[in-house]
């Protein structure tokens, strides 16, 4: 890369044209301001207002300086030379608003075009973040090919950058590499998928976000946790949305020795039952069912089965279904024990006289 050796370059620049183009600035501005203010009136619309109104602010800039200055010499000195490419100031910006222009573009498709098409054909939450993924890469992928092709740096002559990279990547940058590609194969092949709910390392959260290196998990404590991509692929994590979003539920109950069993089953199935009533999240089918563990140390073991539509919901309906069972035990005088242990003392006189009577 050869730099610049012409440093008058400055000289040919007239300071009444800078000026004049901040002068416009001052103006664009208080025109993006007057049209804020007025759009502060209708709060519902402002937000859909103020990116219209930057987005033309800011490009209306750039092609006020393109066109303004489209003669001036300075616009298209040699700034620095790529191999045979000289690459002047016009074609800088005209590489940077064609990138900017494709980030637009990304998010009007992203934002407004494609969930329509998301809710006609019912896509879930992680369908709609893969695709959205894979339409910004593409069109910011092609946008940065164009820009390079604009400023006139032939594309063939990229391989040269690519086999630094490679060496690169050899040398300090396998992490980077595998993570990035991780989160490649986790758009596409879905073992995770943005709004599930995963367990990672015993701690329960939801999908937030797969970025290009790492994932962003919402933990119920609202926490965030950055996961290394490849951390997906290489390690045990148990996704409770994978397939089927149904979870059996647990609920481990202990009474008393010579409680009537059947009279404990018949309680339970009938806390499952009212619960279903008031939430629909509750499964009638798999039907509820008591298992009875077996014998413990001071209790009589039972587990109630729950099946739930929505992994989301497992804390809440496991907390409601804990008060329904321990009040209808106790409505029913059934007793929930807890272990215990007896001790028992000798008298110390007692044993010191018989060990003596022993001796003689």
């Amino acid at each position: 890369m050869e730099l610049l050796t012409n440093t008058n370059w400055l000289e040919h620049f007239n300071y009444r044209d800078l000026f004049i183009i901040v002068a416009v600035i001052i103006a664009i501005l208080l025109i993006r301001t007057l049209f804020l203010w007025s759009a502060k009136k209708l709060p519902k619309y402002y937000d859909a207002t103020r990116s219209i109104v930057n987005w033309f602010t800011f490009y209306g800039l750039i092609l006020f300086v393109l066109s303004y200055f489209s003669n001036a010499d300075w616009m298209f000195m040699n700034l620095f030379t790529v191999g045979k490419v000289k690459v002047t100031l016009f074609l800088i910006i005209v590489a940077v608003l064609i990138i900017s222009l494709a980030s637009r573009i990304s998010k009007i498709f992203t934002s407004f075009l494609l969930p329509t098409i998301y809710n006609r054909y019912n896509l879930d939450k992680g369908m709609r973040f893969t695709f959205d993924r894979i339409i910004h890469y593409s069109i910011m992928i092609i946008a940065i090919m164009i820009s390079l092709t604009t400023v006139g740096i032939n594309l063939s002559a990229l391989t040269v950058f690519a086999g630094i990279i490679s060496v690169g990547i050899g040398f300090g940058l396998q992490n980077i590499a595998s993570n990035f590609i991780s989160g490649i194969i986790l758009l596409f092949e879905r073992p995770i998928k943005v709004g599930d709910r995963v367990i990672v390392d015993d701690i329960i959260g939801d999908v937030e976000k797969i970025n290009m290196r790492a994932t962003i998990i919402k933990t119920l404590n609202n926490e965030h946790i950055i996961v290394p991509n490849s951390y997906f692929l290489e390690e045990k994590v148990v996704n409770r949305s994978f397939a089927d979003p149904r979870l059996r539920l647990v609920i481990p109950i202990g009474v008393a020795y010579g409680t009537d069993v059947e009279k404990v089953r018949e309680l339970l199935l009938q806390v499952a039952e009212q619960e279903s009533e008031v939430s629909p999240v509750v499964l009638k089918t798999p039907e509820p069912f008591v298992n009875f563990v077996g014998f413990g140390e001071s209790s009589l073991d039972f587990e109630l089965f729950v099946w739930i539509a929505d992994p989301n919901q497992f804390i809440v309906i496991k907390s409601n279904l804990n008060f329904r069972i321990n009040s209808i035990l106790t409505e029913n005088n059934i007793e929930i024990p807890f272990p215990q242990r007896d001790l028992h003392i000798k008298s110390m006189h007692r044993t010191v006289t018989e060990n003596f009577d022993a001796y003689k």
